[in-house]
Parts: structure tokens; C-alpha cells; sequence
């Protein structure tokens, strides 16, 4: 049996105590030197303020009827469908494609009166529904109508006018004299021309007063250009996804 003495042991001890104390110290200034992780509430805050992005009010984007809208037979309330013609870009990323859907609502209808008053139309823009789904409130209304030939935009609130008619009163006029000189040049000669004329033309102002005016009526497919009336927030990488599957459908298409 080996035997153990006092200074063996206490030799042994000091060995083991000058190993390991470098061992302590290198863990110390390891564990001291190592850089602080992010918590994960940061790194989520980064990510959410890199996929934001904003369309800015008076932005301005061109859509396309997907149906026909009349003075004539439309009500307030009744919903309004086009679709984007030409994408918005901001910083060279696509914030609203080509083809992503837009929906509205008829907020305001005037008819046209028979003495005075043209027919107007209101439209408010509430949702952009992008290819893949995802959907964006938004405020918009209408800044110009470059695909209509015989109205325009009056006011700020983008309301839709029909042009004056005052061209048109003018031709029934004339139109009425001219037959009622005809018709009474052959009843009575130029005694019968004179009164045929104020008769046509008595009878012409007539018609012009007492018929209404022609109603704003937009077709299919007319161009609207819709302006954006506050800033939107978009999720810049569900706009990108979308955008990628829109692209693959028209391919397929």
C-alpha cells in the first residue's frame, strides 16, 4: 500500500491549484468580452420598420372601370370596381402593382335638371385588394377623368361633371326654325317662311327647356385617375410576394 505523507499531499494540491486557475481566468475574460444579444422585441421592431413602406397623400394612380356607372340608374351606396392600369413605385420597389384590384362606393348622384343643373357624380375609393389577397384600406377619390369625352373633374372632392349642353340647346333651336321656315315657305310663301321660323324656333326652345340634360355615364374600361387624400402603410414584403404571384398568373394566362 503506497504510503501518503503531509508534503506529498500538499505538493499534489498546489499542482492542481496552478492548473486550473488559468482555466478560471480565460472563462472570466471570455464570458466578460462576449458582445450582448439583442433581445428578440428589438430584432422584431427592426424587421417590422424595414418592411413598411407609405404611399404618400397626392399620390396619384390610374385605374380602369370593371363596370359601367350611370347617373341615370346608379344610387349612393352602390359599389364601385376598377382595377390598377400602371404600377406605383416608390424607391424602386412596387408598392402597388399592375392589376391589383380597387373598390369604391358612389357617395353623391345628380341628375341633370330640364331648365338648369348639370348631372355630377361622387366617388370615394376605400380598398386595394392586391393579387395574392392581401388587403389595404385606403382614402381616394378622383383627381381626373382622361378616359371620359364629355365630363371632367370640378372641386376637391374630385366630383364628376358633365359638360354644358349650350351647343346642343342652340342646334335644337335652329334645327326647329329651319324646318318651320321650310314648311311655311311652302304654305305661304316668304309671309308663311317668317312665321314658319318663329314657330320652329318658339317650338325648339321649348324642347331645349323642357328636356333634361344628358347624364355622366362612364364605360367600362374608362380610365380614372385616383389620388391618394392621406398616407397609406403598405407591408413592403407581402406587396413583393403579391406582385411575384400576379406575375406568375399573367404568365399561366
Amino acid at each position: 500500500m503506497p504510503s501518503f505523507t503531509i508534503q506529498s499531499v500538499t505538493r499534489t494540491f498546489l499542482a492542481l491549484a496552478v492548473t486550473c486557475a488559468p482555466v478560471g481566468l480565460f472563462a472570466q475574460d471570455t464570458s466578460a468580452s462576449a458582445p450582448a444579444k439583442s433581445s428578440p422585441q428589438t430584432s422584431s421592431e427592426n424587421t417590422s420598420s424595414k418592411a413598411k413602406m407609405t404611399v404618400p397623400a397626392g399620390a396619384q394612380i390610374l385605374v380602369a372601370l370593371k363596370s359601367p356607372i350611370s347617373t341615370k340608374s346608379a344610387k349612393v351606396g352602390d359599389a364601385v370596381y376598377a382595377s390598377t392600369s400602371f404600377p406605383y413605385v416608390q424607391n424602386e420597389k412596387v408598392l402597388i402593382p399592375a392589376g391589383t384590384y380597387v373598390q369604391g362606393r358612389i357617395t353623391k348622384i345628380t341628375r341633370p335638371g330640364r331648365v338648369k343643373g348639370r348631372a355630377e357624380l361622387l366617388i370615394h375609393f376605400t380598398t386595394l385588394i392586391y393579387p395574392s389577397g392581401y388587403t389595404v384600406l385606403l382614402p381616394g377619390g378622383v383627381e381626373n377623368v382622361p378616359g371620359a369625352e364629355h365630363a371632367s373633374v370640378k372641386g376637391d372632392e374630385g366630383t364628376i361633371q358633365q359638360n354644358g349642353e349650350k351647343g346642343h340647346d342652340v342646334g335644337t333651336v335652329a334645327g326647329t326654325a329651319a324646318t318651320g321656315t321650310l314648311i311655311g315657305a311652302a304654305a305661304g310663301g316668304l309671309k308663311g317662311a317668317g312665321i314658319g321660323a318663329a314657330s320652329g324656333s318658339a317650338l325648339g326652345l321649348a324642347i331645349a327647356l323642357l328636356s333634361r340634360g344628358s347624364d355622366v355615364r362612364l364605360e367600362t374600361g374608362t380610365s380614372l385617375e385616383m389620388v391618394i387624400q392621406r398616407p397609406i402603410d403598405v407591408d413592403a414584403d407581402r406587396v413583393e410576394k403579391s406582385a411575384l404571384r400576379g406575375e406568375l398568373v399573367r404568365v399561366q394566362q
